[in-house]
């Protein structure tokens, strides 16, 4: 059976991840610091505006991805806890001063996005010391595949190299919910440091692929933050965080109930759509005004009429 290749070999570059074995302990690289992840993003952020930015006007991205060996993440998360929060809010503190800097030079500088939104992930495949960023444009995955751009900086070298890759990367990465932040973009490019922003709490994390044209390629992320929300269809016309609404003609509207027993620690869902398959097992319809509940396990996926998948995954 042929071995499955690693992200880095998909890549071309499973070289700069083999440690020498002439590589002494005396030239392993020392732990990452705060101020080396603090520095790491604020020198790609200022590279990639160049890079980005026409005729005047100003790019940036708004989503950063920033990833670390798993052990080194642990260290940030057990001895550092609540650090990354720290490093968010300088970082934005400081892209404001850039981006102000632009616009005293007369350019135009309007956001892609209404938002900055920072994960910091890890990914088995770095090594203890690596690090790695990934700039988005649009946060929560809308962009184009094209436009996703990682940058690498490998222990034995040091020396940043930059590739454009398609969205099958991040299946190597591991997301927590620990390591999610979200702070709203400021258009008079003044941050509050009086706020410094925490860790998005959620029960759950949602994802599906839609089916229609104008979807291909884009996946649809949503956060659980309520205990209990709806999933709907592209006619849904109520907004709330309650409300996960997937614009496709195959969901219906309302299509599922889902609720967390905070006591028991366990998902119920309840379906009301013409045809709903829990880990290929059909669930029955029942009334919106009576609904009837089925355990939702972790990592479950469910098929909405037989066309939309929709995944759920442990916050």
């Amino acid at each position: 059976m042929e071995e499955e290749k690693s992200i880095w070999q998909r890549l071309g570059i499973q070289d700069w991840f083999l440690t020498d074995e002439n590589t002494g302990a005396s030239n392993l690289p020392r732990n990452l610091t705060p101020d080396d992840v603090y520095k790491y993003i604020i020198e790609k952020f200022s590279e990639s505006i160049p890079q980005l930015s026409f005729a005047g006007r100003v790019v940036f991205y708004h989503e950063f991805i920033i990833c670390f060996n798993p052990e080194d993440f642990k260290g940030f998360m057990n001895n550092k806890q609540g650090i990354f929060g720290l490093i968010v809010h300088e970082c934005v503190k400081e892209f404001y001063n850039i981006l102000k800097e632009f616009r005293a030079q007369g350019k135009t500088v309007e956001p892609s996005g209404s938002k900055w939104v920072f994960r910091f992930v890890s990914s088995p495949e770095y090594a203890r010391g690596d690090i790695g960023f990934i700039g988005k444009l649009l946060p929560g995955g809308t962009q184009k595949e094209e436009n996703l751009r990682i940058t690498f900086i490998p222990r034995q070298t040091g020396v940043a190299q930059t590739f454009d890759v398609n969205q099958d990367i991040l299946k190597g990465f591991t997301f927590y919910s620990e390591g999610y932040y979200e702070v709203p973009y400021v258009d008079e490019l003044e941050h509050d440091g009086k706020k410094v922003p925490s860790a998005k709490a959620f029960y759950a994390k949602f994802d599906t692929i839609l089916p229609e044209k104008e979807f291909t390629g884009k996946k649809m992320e949503y956060f659980m933050k309520d205990e209990e929300i709806t999933v709907s269809g592209k006619d849904e016309s109520q907004e709330g965080s309650n409300i996960f609404r997937i614009p496709s003609d195959w969901v219906s509207t309302p299509h599922l109930q889902i609720r967390l027993d905070k006591g028991a620690n366990k998902f119920y869902v309840a379906s009301f759509g013409e045809r709903t398959l829990l880990n290929e097992k059909e669930i029955p319809k029942s009334e919106i005004s009576s609904p009837e509940w089925v355990e939702l396990p972790m990592n479950s996926k469910m098929m909405l009429n037989g066309i939309v998948g929709v995944n759920i995954f442990k916050s």
